[in-house]
């Protein structure tokens, strides 16, 4: 056996850290609207995102730390996305699903649609569609784990 060959592998204590929470990531329950079919679509045995560390929606904020805004967000309903986004735990991720929670969607030129939701809370990813396929979902979740590993630019 070579002296490099010892099956051992060091690391620091931030990028353990970083793996960890890269891989327990627990959303919460944050439909708002037709994007959140697709949501709950991710759960399904052909997706299966435990894979990822992510197989329970939550229902409370104090239980998770990944909040995925999926559907319309109406000027009524945006306090109280902004209060549910306080009252998760620090470190905590939130992925924008849907066009209509990007930049308004087809509801654009309503009175009661915000348009985008990081005008209330601030986004880490950007899932687009109308509505985006549980697959783009998926793919946001890859995305927002490499970005805690800090493997994408942050």
């Amino acid at each position: 056996m070579k002296t490099g060959d010892l099956g051992v592998k060091t690391t620091t204590l931030e990028k353990a850290l970083e793996w960890g929470r890269s891989n327990s990531l627990w959303p919460l329950t944050m439909g708002l609207a037709c994007c959140a079919i697709e949501m709950m679509a991710t759960q399904a045995a052909d997706l299966d995102i435990s894979r990822f560390g992510s197989e329970i929606f939550r229902n409370s904020p104090r239980q998770s730390d990944l909040m995925i805004v999926a559907g319309t967000t109406t000027k009524r309903m945006a306090p109280r996305v902004r209060r549910i986004y306080e009252e998760m735990p620090y470190p905590k991720y939130v992925i924008a699903m849907g066009v209509c929670v990007i930049q308004g969607g087809p509801y654009v030129d309503g009175y009661s649609v915000v348009l985008g939701v990081d005008k209330v809370i601030p986004v880490d990813v950007y899932v687009p569609g109308c509505p985006p396929s549980p697959q783009a979902l998926t793919y946001g979740i890859i995305t927002l784990q490499k970005k805690i590993r800090g493997e994408t630019d942050r």
